[in-house]
C-alpha cells in the first residue's frame, strides 16, 4: 500500500540547515531546563523513599490527606491527584523508606479516615532504599549507552562490513566506562563524556553509518528525556524501558533509508549524494508515513485512555516516535552529506 507515489519529490535534504538548528535549539533548551530544575523528577525507583497510592469513597481535601499522614510519622509526605478528579484517587510519595506490613497499613487507614472521615483503601505500597534506587540509576544509564555501542557494531558491519573494527571499538569503550564507574565518578558526567568520544572515534575511523545512526538516536534520547523535564513528568524505570523502545523503533526506520541510500548509490554513480539521499528518503516516504502513522494512534489512544499508571510510557513513546521520524529524515541522513564534504576537505 502506497499513500505516496514513489516518484515524489520534496527537498527534505534542502532544509536540512533548518532542521538542524531546531534540533540544536531543543536539545539545549532540553539541557538548560535539567539544569534549571536541578536534575530530573525521578521516581522512587531512582531517588529511593515510598509511594503509596490510596482510593476514597468520595471527596476529600488534600490537606487533610497529609495531617493523617503526619499520624503515622510521614508528615514530609508529597501527595497530588491521581487520574480523573472524580475518581477520588491520589499518589503519596515520601523519601522516607517505610516498613510496609499488615501493621502500618492499618494503623494508615485508621488514621486517614480519622483525619478526612472518610474510609481509605490502599492499593499499592512502594518501598526502594536510596542506594538501591543510586544503583537502579546507575544501571539505567548503562543499559541505554552500551545499546548504542551494540547498535554501532550492528549498523558498521550491516553497512560498511566493519564487524571487527566496530566490535573493538565499542567493547574498548564499554571497558573504559565500565572501569571508570568503579571509581566513583558521576555516571551522568562519565556517559555523557563517553558519548562524545564514540562520536569522535567514529568520526576518525570514518564510521560513517554508524556515526550518522548513533547521533540521530542520541538526538532522540535527549529530546525526549528533556521533554520530561520542561513538563516536570516523573522519570522511572518504565520511562527507561520506553527510551529503549525508542531506541529501536528510530533505529528501523534509520535502517530502511540507509538500506535505499545505498542502492541508489549503486544504480545512481553519477548523481550528487544530496540527489541520492533526497531521492531514497522520498521513495521511503510512503513506508514512513504508514508505519509512524500506525503506531502513533496506538500510542495516541494509551496516552488519552490508558489511566494514570501508563500514562508518562505513552508520554515517552509519544514524544520518542515522533522525534525519532523527524531525526531520521533530517538527521541521519544529512549527516552522510556532511561526512561527502569532510572526504573532500581531506582531499
Amino acid at each position: 500500500m502506497e499513500l505516496i507515489k514513489r516518484d515524489i519529490n520534496i527537498d527534505f535534504i534542502g532544509k536540512r540547515n533548518i532542521a538542524f538548528i531546531i534540533s540544536g535549539l531543543l536539545i539545549i533548551i532540553s539541557i538548560l531546563t535539567i539544569i534549571v530544575r536541578g536534575g530530573l523528577n525521578y521516581g522512587i525507583d531512582f531517588a529511593g523513599g515510598t509511594l503509596i497510592q490510596l482510593k476514597f469513597n468520595s471527596h476529600v481535601e488534600i490537606g487533610k490527606i497529609k495531617t493523617g499522614l503526619s499520624a503515622v510519622n510521614l508528615s514530609n509526605a508529597s501527595v497530588q491527584l491521581f487520574g480523573e478528579k472524580e475518581e477520588n484517587e491520589f499518589l503519596v510519595r515520601t523519601n522516607t523508606p517505610v516498613t510496609t506490613n499488615k501493621e502500618f497499613s492499618q494503623s494508615l487507614e485508621e488514621a486517614l479516615k480519622t483525619a478526612t472521615g472518610n474510609s481509605a483503601e490502599i492499593r499499592r505500597v512502594e518501598m526502594v532504599g536510596p542506594q538501591v534506587g543510586k544503583d537502579l540509576q546507575e544501571k539505567a544509564l548503562f543499559a541505554i549507552f552500551y545499546s548504542l555501542l551494540f547498535i554501532a557494531i550492528y549498523i558498521s558491519g550491516r553497512f560498511e562490513f566493519k564487524w571487527m573494527l566496530g566490535g573493538i571499538t565499542a567493547a574498548a569503550l564499554m571497558g573504559s566506562v565500565y572501569l571508570l564507574s568503579l571509581f566513583k565518578i558521576n555516571m551522568v558526567i562519565l556517559t555523557a563524556a563517553a558519548l562524545l568520544v564514540t562520536f569522535a572515534i567514529f568520526w576518525l575511523l570514518n564510521l560513517k553509518y554508524a556515526m550518522a545512526a548513533i547521533v540521530a538516536l542520541a538526538h532522540d534520547v535527549m529530546i525526549t528525556v528533556g521533554m520530561f523535564s520542561i513538563f516536570d513528568k516523573e522519570f522511572s524505570l518504565s520511562i527507561v524501558a520506553a527510551i529503549l523502545t525508542i531506541i529501536g523503533y528510530s533505529l528501523n526506520d534509520t535502517i530502511i533509508i540507509f538500506d535505499r541510500i545505498r542502492e541508489n548509490l549503486k544504480k545512481h554513480t553519477k548523481s550528487p549524494l544530496t540527489v541520492v539521499v533526497n531521492r531514497s528518503v522520498n521513495e521511503t516516504l510512503s513506508r514512513t508515513i504508514l508505519t509512524s502513522g500506525t503506531t502513533l494512534l496506538v500510542v495516541t489512544a494509551l496516552f488519552i485512555l490508558g489511566g494514570g499508571i501508563i500514562h508518562d510510557f505513552a508520554f515517552a513513546l509519544l514524544v520518542g516516535i515522533t522525534v525519532g521520524t523527524y531525526s531520521t529524515v533530517y538527521v541521519a541522513s544529512p549527516i552522510l552529506i556532511a561526512w561527502q564534504g569532510k572526504t573532500k576537505k581531506k582531499k
